[in-house]
């Protein structure tokens, strides 16, 4: 007897409303909150980016950070990262952080976390 195997499913995609787009200013970040843990936003002339909110190289938020142009770095060890896709570009870090989709839709930061 053949069974027929159904085809795996792709789950939608789960975006989350993290911020309003004007609570991030060009050259600024923001910590928020979501149900994956900490996530730190990050407006690089007028894109917005947003990285898990934890240095790789030690477990600091990298929202207390300064960002310069395109790269965050962390105040605690020096850190350096690429928030366009959370690589890390300076020691003491070498493993990257989590980086996500960003959609900003009538003025509003969406976030895609499944």
């Amino acid at each position: 007897m053949y069974r027929r195997r159904s085809a795996p499913t792709r789950a939608e995609p789960r975006w989350a409303r993290v911020a309003a787009a004007g609570e991030v200013p060009e050259g600024g970040l923001k910590a928020v909150s979501t149900e994956t843990g900490a996530v730190v936003l990050a407006n690089v002339d007028g894109d917005i980016y947003a990285l898990e909110d934890r240095c790789s190289h030690q477990d600091y938020p990298l929202s207390a950070g300064e960002l310069e142009g395109d790269e965050l770095e962390c105040p605690f060890h020096g850190a350096r990262f690429d928030v366009c896709s959370g690589r890390a570009l300076q020691l003491p870090a070498i493993t990257p952080v989590r980086s996500f989709p960003v959609d900003v839709r009538n003025g509003d930061i969406f976030i895609r976390i499944g």
